[in-house]
């Protein structure tokens, strides 16, 4: 009997063919192509993709049933997530591609992968003006994850899309917003030299009414409240974390080394954000609070501009400001800004969602240049007051921990020998740093990729990252991302291979080549495959 699939997919490779093995040692073949009208025995016909995964759940299940067994031993178990794309919801206001998500997810959910992660973009929920939310097509992405029986982790996303490291598409603040924004050019982060930044409202004016008589942060938790209200019968059982955007690409963190038109390149110092008024004003107070009003007109003269090396500032230099009086006035007060616009957050958002069953987290950026370096500038600028006599991490985990709020953390991934020698960095001696800070808060930690990696190192440095004997692993990792190359054949057999060991606590050094005892997987087909160049896909 032949079973045909066909999917039009922007995330699925349309020429790649997949060999599985089922439950009876007969081979399967898997390829996605154009849907279309066809002659095979059976079709996937669906008015929409609810029905469409409805119908096929079924007679789908025993094909591609869950792979990875997963170890009785929880404590040691991480679950996997992996991140949709940024588009899955359109700037027209429907989920992207529902037939080609189906099939996606199947494929997940046949991996053993516990769930997945999307944005719940700021700028498309409440795009038709205030307290106008637009949840639909999250909508029917949560009850399309509940057919297949997988998790979702959502991110409130009050950033901007675009203009950071994978963006590949731009969905900016919502159109309300930025009349605002145009209005008064001082909501958003503004860097010394007056250049302003749309991706995120300024913390400066966290509580002033600068939002159509709303602060901030009023807007924020209506935001949360209004998901709250949508989605009461999912959370605690399909939607099990909330992740909390609080600035920049979602993380906790100025926007220091925007991408956007050049400005920043890897791997410059950025600079600091703190000259719009709101934050200026800020500063002349906490200035003139200890006698030092000479302090408050501004950050600091000599902290460089984007793309220069600490060394080259006097700010940053191995014996510079940063390590006197002025630079610690102004560092603590830099980063405390930070630190007290999470707290406000994580706050509102626990008033909101603490009888729901949910987890709360909030994500920390993994700024790995120029941390070999006294001053650590590019953390520094950032917000993340971390140099060689500061631990700038462990405030953020007592946060977290004091509210339990997971600490997310990226750059799991990479390993110090693949970085470049000029730009000083050390991931791996991050990721201890904040392993550190989490064990010492008592806060959970859990992590992503920092960058598109689909190679066996990338993978096998998670599960290093991920190992514990003493409790302080991982509590889950979310995959950056799913797109068509997760789906090529090597690509797709390392991450079955990530998942098996992340379920086994990191102890499986590797899945075999042909596995019929716990996965209904065949990984050893890459030579076949490569060879087939079929368009279209039968299950037989």
């Amino acid at each position: 009997m032949a079973l045909t699939l066909r999917s039009s997919t922007s995330f699925i490779n349309q020429k790649e063919t997949k060999v599985l093995k089922t439950s009876d040692n007969a081979p399967a073949i898997v390829s996605f192509s154009k849907f279309k009208p066809s002659s095979s025995l059976f079709r996937l016909r669906a008015k929409n993709s609810m029905q469409e995964a409805h119908h096929t759940r079924e007679k789908w299940e025993k094909v591609l049933a869950p792979s990875v067994a997963h170890s009785h031993n929880d404590s040691k178990r991480v679950p996997v997530y992996v991140m949709l794309p940024l588009d899955t919801v359109t700037m027209g206001g429907s989920l992207n591609k529902p037939r080609a998500m189906n099939a996606s997810l199947m494929a997940l959910k046949s991996a053993g992968v516990e769930g997945v992660m999307v944005d719940a973009w700021w700028g498309l929920v409440e795009k038709e003006g205030p307290l106008k939310y637009n949840w639909e097509p999250y909508a029917e992405l949560v009850q399309m994850l509940q057919m297949h029986g997988l998790k979702l982790q959502v991110v409130m996303s009050f950033h901007q899309c675009g203009g950071n490291v994978g963006d590949n598409c731009s969905i900016p603040l919502p159109p309300w917003v930025l009349e605002e924004i145009s209005k008064n050019p001082e909501l958003v982060y503004t860097d010394r030299s007056g250049r302003r930044n749309p991706e995120y409202i300024s913390l400066g004016c966290d509580s002033v009414p600068v939002l159509n008589g709303r602060t901030p942060l009023q807007v924020y938790s209506d935001y949360m409240r209004s998901f709250r209200d949508k989605f009461r019968d999912y959370l605690g059982s399909v939607i099990v974390e909330i992740q909390l955007g609080m600035g920049p690409c979602g993380e906790l963190r100025y926007p220091s080394y925007p991408e956007t038109n050049g400005t920043w390149r890897f791997p410059g110092i950025g600079e600091f954000q703190c000259y719009d008024k709101y934050m200026k004003a800020s500063l002349a107070a906490a200035a003139e609070d200890i006698g030092k009003k000479e302090w408050g007109g501004g950050g600091p003269h000599d902290s460089g501009q984007y793309n220069q090396f600490p060394e080259d500032t006097g700010f940053f230099k191995r014996e510079g400001t940063w390590n006197t009086e002025y630079g610690q006035f102004f560092l603590e007060w830099y980063s405390g800004k930070l630190l007290e616009h999470g707290e406000r957050i994580l706050v509102s958002a626990k008033g909101i969602f603490e009888t729901t069953g949910v987890k709360l987290s909030g994500k920390v950026a993994g700024i790995h240049w120029h941390y070999r370096a006294r001053s650590h500038a590019a953390e520094l600028t950032a917000g993340y007051y971390n140099t060689r006599n500061n631990d700038g991490y462990l405030p953020i985990a007592r946060m977290l921990a004091k509210h339990g709020v997971v600490f997310n953390f990226t750059c799991m991934e990479m390993k110090d020998r693949e970085q470049p020698d000029f730009a000083n960095c050390s991931p791996e001696g991050l990721v201890h740093q904040v392993k550190m800070a989490t064990t010492t808060a008592r806060a959970e930690l859990a992590g992503e990729n920092a960058l598109e990696r689909y190679d066996a190192d990338a993978y096998a440095q998670v599960l290093s990252t991920s190992k514990s004997e003493s409790g302080s692993g991982l509590a889950a990792f979310t995959y950056l991302r799913m797109n068509k190359r997760l789906f090529e054949a090597d690509n797709w057999r390392h991450l079955v291979d990530f998942v098996r060991s992340m379920s086994e606590g990191g102890r499986r050094e590797r899945l075999p080549a042909a596995d019929s005892h716990g996965s209904d997987l065949y990984v050893g087909h890459i030579k076949a495959t490569q060879e087939k160049h079929t368009q279209e896909a039968a299950l037989v």
